[in-house]
């Protein structure tokens, strides 16, 4: 029977085996990352952390459900604030994205591949326990188009150009960096840029939309 103090040491080798993982995947990507380079970042030898994780696809799925949990977390916070605008909540969202996905390029590929083969299953990994439908922020969309007499528009339009807008640059990063030989840094500080590109490009597509 494990010690407290070995159950503490066993929990503290497997945080410091994923941070170490996390910034290796975050620097030369999921493809380019062989566990002895984890083993090299953390200081455990290949072994313990085959012994902990069995393979580095193991770990790198892993770290990337922690991270969503998180993520989905913190969005579900901004997207039922009854406290901030439409404009206020889009600023925010935009802003969440790009910096996890600046944090963790992996991603966007974790959750195709997992939605793709069982996107119940997957919705129930991550914890979304509220439909879509019932986010306070679509109650505003509605809002909004009762206002301006605007004909009924689906607003499932209006994450999907959010999403989009924000995400399929990070996917499509690879190719764009070695068409235009940008470095990651580069490429992270075109991002950077797009948090208040974002937000402008989408109110726009909004506000005409209700005007037309």
């Amino acid at each position: 029977m494990k010690s407290a103090q070995q159950t503490d040491l066993n929990a503290s080798t497997e945080e410091k085996i994923k941070e170490a993982a996390r910034i290796v995947f975050t620097r030369k990507g999921y493809a380019a990352t062989r566990t002895r380079d984890i083993a090299e970042e953390s200081g455990y030898n290949l072994a313990l952390i085959n012994y902990y994780f069995r393979s580095k696809e193991k770990l790198f799925d892993i770290i990337m459900l922690e991270q969503l949990q998180v993520f989905v977390q913190s969005i579900s916070g901004i997207v039922n604030d009854q406290t901030t605008t439409l404009q206020e909540k889009i600023n925010l969202l935009v802003s969440h994205y790009i910096d996890m996905l600046i944090a963790n390029p992996g991603l966007p590929i974790f959750i195709m591949n997992e939605v793709n083969a069982n996107p119940e299953k997957f919705i129930s990994k991550i914890g979304i326990d509220v439909g879509i439908k019932d986010v306070f922020i679509l109650k505003q969309w509605h809002e909004m188009a009762e206002r301006h007499n605007a004909p009924t528009i689906n607003p499932l339009h209006l994450i999907m150009n959010l999403v989009s807008m924000t995400v399929f640059p990070f996917i499509a990063s690879p190719l764009l960096r070695n068409k235009t030989e940008m470095s990651v840094e580069e490429f992270n500080s075109m991002m950077m840029e797009r948090k208040k590109l974002i937000p402008i490009w989408i109110m726009a597509i909004v506000q005409s939309t209700f005007d037309s």
